[in-house]
Parts: C-alpha cells; structure tokens; sequence
C-alpha cells in the first residue's frame, strides 16, 4: 500500500509542505527490540500520515487507490 500512492510520498519527516506517509515500526523506530515496540504498541502493520497542502480531494483518491 506505501510504495503504490502516487502524490503522497513515502518517507520519514522532512519538515516540508508535501504529504508523507511511513511504517513507524519499520522506519523511524526500526532500531528498537521488539519488546520496547510492544511496549509503546507498535505494530508492523501501523502507518503514519503527514498532510500537506495538496488538495483535499486528491489525497483522498490517492488513499482509496493506495488501500484498494
């Protein structure tokens, strides 16, 4: 689902106006054991959104053909 959207991109933060999505669990806490992820209920399935300023409707189609 991640690598297909094609105007939200697929990467950590970069302090942009752009919308990003990533696997917390994969990416930015991919360096924690297993246990710690459990702690913080983290789970390899979770996924995290940044909106940017793209048109509203747009990102909305892009998130229904991402999860089709």
């Amino acid at each position: 689902m991640l690598t297909s959207l094609k105007i939200i991109t697929l990467a950590e933060s970069l302090g942009g106006v752009e919308s990003l999505i990533q696997s917390p669990p994969l990416m930015t806490h991919y360096g924690l054991t297993t246990e710690n992820k459990i702690l913080l209920g983290l789970t390899d399935n979770q996924i995290r959104l940044s909106v940017g300023i793209e048109d509203v409707e747009d990102l909305i189609k892009d998130l229904e053909f991402g999860f089709s």
